[in-house]
């Protein structure tokens, strides 16, 4: 389903189902789901772009009709190589926003619009080490800019605390409809601060799904970012 342009000027937590049980990947969804979460955050790996595999559409689309049915959406990563191939095949299994990394495509401008027609939210990642000025050129075209604040490839890492320098000059160089998510070693200690500084979207793995019950730990984090 189509993000209402409101949802990206809004404060949110997306838990990431990287950190979930895929034992249980339902049942962990619909408990952060039903307590409050509206964004699910999916990482899709493939083993070349990052060391690490994870999912393909088939397990995004296997939970949809859950996530949809609870008028939630999905915001799908692409840690891949030519993320411009499969866009297509992620939309078509429900993701509602796409953001692939600046350092795996080309061809920016083409894969926004592509990802545009397809009727989802696009965005643009961007790894620690990559500055800032590869993405300002596509900000005025994305609908959200995602920072990493780890190297992609792995949950349950520190944060790279100077990468968070980013998240305060994208949003005081990007329009304020654009969203400005950040991903990476996000807890219950930090997570103000990235709101403080500019970050409105804000992943949470290893925080959320690593604790013992994740929706009582989703609405914690939910509350510290709106206090």
């Amino acid at each position: 389903m189509p993000i209402a342009a409101p949802m990206y000027k809004e404060t949110h937590l997306l838990p990431s189902i990287l950190s979930a049980d895929f034992s249980e990947l339902a049942e962990q969804v619909a408990l952060v789901m039903d307590a409050g979460v509206r964004i699910i955050h999916v990482d899709i790996m493939d083993g070349h772009f990052v060391p690490n595999l994870t999912i393909g559409p088939a397990v995004l689309r296997s939970i949809a009709p859950l996530v949809h049915g609870r008028n939630g959406v999905f915001s799908v990563h692409l840690m891949i190589e030519n993320p411009e191939k499969y866009v297509a095949a992620f939309v078509e299994a429900g993701a509602d926003a796409v953001s692939f990394h600046v350092e795996a495509c080309n061809h920016l401008y083409h894969t926004i619009s592509e990802i545009k027609a397809l009727g989802a939210g696009a965005g643009v990642a961007l790894n620690p080490g990559t500055p800032i000025s590869t993405v300002v050129e596509v900000r005025d075209l994305v609908d959200f800019l995602l920072v990493m604040t780890v190297n992609p490839g792995f949950g349950g890492q520190k944060m790279i605390e100077p990468a968070l320098d980013k998240v305060g000059e994208l949003r005081r160089l990007t329009p304020e409809r654009v969203a400005i998510e950040v991903d990476g070693g996000v807890h219950e200690e930090n997570i103000r601060r990235v709101v403080d500084l500019g970050g409105n979207w804000v992943v949470a793995g290893s925080a959320v799904f690593g604790a013992p019950d994740p929706g009582a730990e989703a609405r914690r984090l939910m509350k510290l970012m709106h206090p």
